[in-house]
């Protein structure tokens, strides 16, 4: 398995990341996902992605480096997604260990994600890589 980041502007993005992230994020278009990355790479984001040995894009994780009063310096997972092709075989886990990885080399003092409620089979996942359920999440829609 090969572990790369992904610029804006990369053709990867769309024909490679993009299916692979619409399983988590189904509402995602090519120009959405285009119009996010360029604004949200100004903001710290950044998208790294796993591929198989037979050159497959495998899995995707969204992250960036936060600095809040809660956590001082984090890197939080905004999306990381296993193909359900491949799922379960190890794809996630190195994803996330690249990640926790990469979080330690940017001097961060966590790895935080958030994971939607009726994602079961990922919060099993998660608790199994040693993380714990720290917090609730509260959104309120805005008009």
């Amino acid at each position: 398995m090969e572990i790369v980041d992904v610029k804006p502007g990369d053709p990867r993005l769309a024909t490679e990341l993009l299916p692979v992230l619409r399983e988590l994020r189904p509402h995602l278009t090519e120009e959405l996902f285009g119009q996010v990355y360029e604004e949200g790479h100004a903001q710290g984001l950044r998208f790294t992605a796993a591929y198989t040995d037979e050159g497959v894009c495998a899995g995707v994780a969204g992250w960036r480096v936060i600095v809040n009063t809660g956590t001082l310096r984090q890197l939080y997972v905004d999306d990381l997604v296993t193909s359900a092709a491949v799922r379960s075989g190890g794809v996630g886990r190195a994803l996330l260990a690249h990640l926790e990885e990469r979080a330690r080399a940017l001097g961060c003092h966590e790895l935080e994600l958030d994971s939607g409620t009726h994602r079961t089979d990922a919060h099993r996942f998660y608790l199994r890589e040693r993380m714990s359920i720290a917090a609730f999440h509260f959104r309120k829609p805005l008009d």
